[in-house]
């Protein structure tokens, strides 16, 4: 089974969705403003945005006819943070490698 970020970077791994996601950091959308820039039909948008809302990223509320989605910040934080601690994990080993190569210059 999945955990969060795994469903998260899952979301993320497809083009149409982190554009969704990019737009939706600006403010909420409706699903046909979210698929104006997409080839792709309103059921496929539907679909990416399901997908959006299981990963945690998106949540989503209609209103009549209109389904608004907007980003949820905590989760999109979430696999900011992992990935941070990454980054900052080889730029430290990277630092002790400069050292290394600067004190054995061979």
């Amino acid at each position: 089974m999945l955990n969060q970020l795994d469903r998260v970077f899952q979301a993320l791994s497809d083009p149409s969705r982190r554009l969704m996601v990019e737009r939706l950091t600006r403010g909420p959308a409706s699903v046909s403003e979210l698929a104006r820039p997409l080839d792709m039909s309103l059921a496929a948008v539907v679909q990416h945005i399901q997908v959006l809302e299981a990963s945690g990223l998106v949540q989503s509320q209609k209103v009549g006819r209109v389904r608004t989605c907007s980003i949820e910040p905590r989760t999109l934080r979430t696999a900011e943070q992992w990935i941070t601690k990454r980054r900052t994990s080889w730029e430290r080993r990277l630092d002790r490698l400069g050292d290394y190569l600067a004190q054995n210059p061979e």
